[in-house]
């Protein structure tokens, strides 16, 4: 029996923007973009196959419907029609995870979405009205809460390749430093977050995507972590 610690690597998939099957061959869990903000059917089946095959858990990364803006620009979007965008894009994710063989396992939001969710309790609660039962995955804030509350299964993320301001929060990606390009403090960032989350959080859409997994999965075996998906 593996007795070590163990945490959850998952990476933004079906982007477009980098090689999704590198990053499958390192990854634990895979955000599949379900066509909102990027991604086609064609993609999504593509990455559920490779992630079916590799045992990747598959997670719906549910997104504002703005693919101009990669989803990252914030939306005022009504609650109603929310639930309905994220119950369309988890229903289009789940049937073509199951014709690959696999199911859909969690929900995160991406981008402005995912921000939003943090405080906005009526969005919130619109993203997992939209998302049926399926576990969550995110940081502290409303959207875990709420989840937690419903009875949800609720699963806690740090990003590594990313700087955090003083209150805990993500820098702006618009400041300086707000994205780490250098793949060994990437893997230092990795294991100082390891301990007090569930899952470690790469962005596919970062140039060295596949060098910085690469960095952080050798890191955390080294120090003894296993890598498990949910």
């Amino acid at each position: 029996m593996d007795t070590r610690p163990a945490v959850d690597l998952n990476a933004d998939l079906g982007e477009e923007v980098t090689d999704d099957a590198a990053l499958l061959a390192l990854v634990t869990s895979a955000n599949v973009a379900c066509g909102y903000h990027a991604g086609t059917p064609a993609i999504m089946r593509a990455v559920c196959a490779e992630a079916a095959a590799r045992g990747v858990s598959v997670g719906a990364q549910v997104s504002y419907d703005d693919r101009e803006n990669f989803g990252r620009v914030a939306r005022d979007v009504p609650p109603e029609v929310l639930r309905e965008q994220v119950a369309d894009q988890v229903g289009t994710l789940a049937s073509i995870a199951a014709a690959a063989g696999t199911s859909v396992r969690y929900v995160k939001p991406h981008g402005a979405l995912y921000h939003r969710v943090i405080d906005d309790e009526e969005q919130a609660a619109a993203v997992l009205a939209g998302s049926g039962d399926l576990p969550v995955l995110g940081m502290p804030g409303r959207f875990l809460d709420l989840a937690a509350a419903a009875g949800r299964v609720v699963r806690l993320e740090g990003f590594p390749d990313r700087a955090y301001a003083a209150d805990g929060r993500l820098v702006a990606r618009g400041e300086p430093g707000a994205v780490l390009e250098d793949a060994d403090a990437i893997a230092a960032a990795a294991l100082r977050l390891a301990p007090g989350v569930d899952s470690l959080c790469l962005h596919g859409d970062t140039p060295g995507a596949v060098v910085h997994a690469t960095a952080v999965r050798s890191a955390l075996d080294r120090a003894g972590w296993a890598l498990r998906p949910f």
